[in-house]
C-alpha cells in the first residue's frame, strides 16, 4: 500500500520536509516512488509547495496520506474534509489527588485504658 508522508531533510535543528510517495513499510528516509512537494515549518508563515496534479494522481491510485500530510492538504484546499488528530500518544489527564491522601503523617491513635477491677 502506498502512503504520502513527510521525509525530513535539512540540517540539524533546521528541519524541512519533502512530501513523498512511498510504500508504507519502507523507511521514510529511503527511496521514494515520487516527490510531490515540500514543507518548511521554519518560515513565517510556513511554506508548503505541492505538485497538485501528482498529488491528485496518487490519491486516485489509492495512496493514503499520513495525518500530518492530510491536514496540510486540507489547509491547501486539495482535499475536503475535517482535519484529523496527528499525534499518537495517549496522555490522559489524571485527576488531582484529594488533600487527605497527600498527608504523610500517620494518624494518631487514642490510647484506651482498661478499668481496673
Amino acid at each position: 500500500m502506498l502512503v504520502i508522508r513527510l521525509s525530513r531533510v535539512g540540517k540539524k535543528k533546521r528541519p524541512s520536509y519533502r512530501v513523498v510517495v512511498q510504500d508504507r513499510q519502507r523507511d521514510p528516509w529511503g527511496t521514494s516512488v515520487d516527490i510531490v512537494g515540500n514543507y518548511n515549518p521554519l518560515t513565517s508563515p510556513s511554506t508548503v509547495v505541492f505538485k497538485e496534479d501528482r498529488i491528485k494522481y496518487w490519491l486516485e491510485k489509492g495512496a493514503q496520506p499520513s495525518a500530518t500530510v492530510h491536514n496540510l492538504l486540507v489547509t491547501a484546499g486539495l482535499i475536503k474534509g475535517p482535519k484529523v488528530k496527528a499525534t499518537t500518544h495517549d496522555r490522559q489527564d489524571k485527576p488531582a489527588a484529594p488533600e487527605e491522601s497527600k498527608k504523610t503523617e500517620a494518624p494518631i491513635k487514642e490510647e484506651t485504658t482498661k478499668p481496673e477491677a
